[in-house]
C-alpha cells in the first residue's frame, strides 16, 4: 500500500553572525514553524544565535524528493552565493 503524500518543502536561510554572512539549507513540512524554530534556538545546532531570513523556498510532494534536492543544494556552493549576493 502507498503512503499518503505530504507536501515538503526545501529551503535557504541566510543571516549575519560574528562570523559572517552564513546560509543554511534544510527541509520541513512546515516551512513557517521551522524558520521560528531556528529563531527561537530550537532549530538546529549550527543555526542558534542568529536570526535567520528565509532566502529561497522549493515545494516538493513527498519526503524523498525534498531531502534529495536538499542534499544537492547543501553541496552547491555557487547557488547559495548567488542568494546571498543577489540580494
Amino acid at each position: 500500500m502507498r503512503q499518503p503524500t505530504t507536501a515538503c518543502y526545501v529551503y535557504v536561510l541566510g543571516a549575519y553572525g560574528k562570523g559572517g554572512y552564513r546560509t543554511y539549507v534544510g527541509w520541513t513540512s512546515d516551512l513557517e514553524r521551522r524558520l521560528g524554530q531556528h529563531n527561537s534556538g530550537d532549530g538546529a545546532r549550527s543555526t542558534r544565535g542568529r536570526h535567520w531570513e528565509l532566502l529561497y523556498a522549493e515545494r516538493y510532494w513527498n519526503r524523498h524528493d525534498a531531502m534529495s534536492r536538499e542534499w544537492h543544494l547543501k553541496r552547491n556552493r555557487v547557488f547559495r552565493k548567488l542568494l546571498k549576493f543577489g540580494r
